[in-house]
């Protein structure tokens, strides 16, 4: 992972957020693995590693003694639709031992500050309705519903 932006490792009281690399990929898998409950390394191998695609992708870590403790994942972005460039947060995890001690937050404060450097004002994700968890997340940072609406079809009907 090429970095993008300049951030220099934040240290939090328990923890510190840094810029992901290549050697954090295992982790950031597990993490994933453990919250998700699908072990899929090849599509953060892709992710992560993929040079071809022209976004700026940012990874960052919170670590504790050379253990990661979660990961968050975003990207620039202009979609269709006169959507002007902004920040999307692909994938926010924290391993189950580390909830509710403010990683994924100082995580998306990061983020959000690494956005801004890149020239962006507006942070967006996307959640599945059901996923009461990471809603009550990005709500409690004071994200809501935006200004698009996601329409889909079942093509095996």
């Amino acid at each position: 992972m090429a970095p993008i932006i300049s951030l220099q490792p934040i240290a939090h009281e328990n923890f510190t957020v840094r810029l992901g690399d290549d050697r954090d990929i295992p982790e950031i898998a597990d993490i994933d693995g453990e919250a998700s409950g699908v072990y899929k390394r090849h599509y953060w191998d892709e992710l992560l590693l993929n040079t071809t695609v022209d976004e700026p992708r940012i990874a960052l870590v919170a670590e504790r003694d050379s253990r990661l403790l979660g990961f968050i994942v975003g990207v620039v972005r202009a979609w269709e639709f006169g959507s002007e460039p902004c920040g999307w947060v692909f994938a926010v995890s924290v391993r189950s031992d580390a909830r509710e001690t403010g990683v994924a937050s100082v995580l998306l404060r990061a983020l959000s500050a690494s956005f801004r450097e890149l020239g962006v004002h507006k942070v967006r994700t996307m959640v599945r309705r059901t996923d009461h968890l990471i809603m009550a997340f990005f709500r409690s940072q004071g994200m809501m519903a935006g200004p698009f609406l996601e329409l889909e079809k079942d093509l095996d009907e």
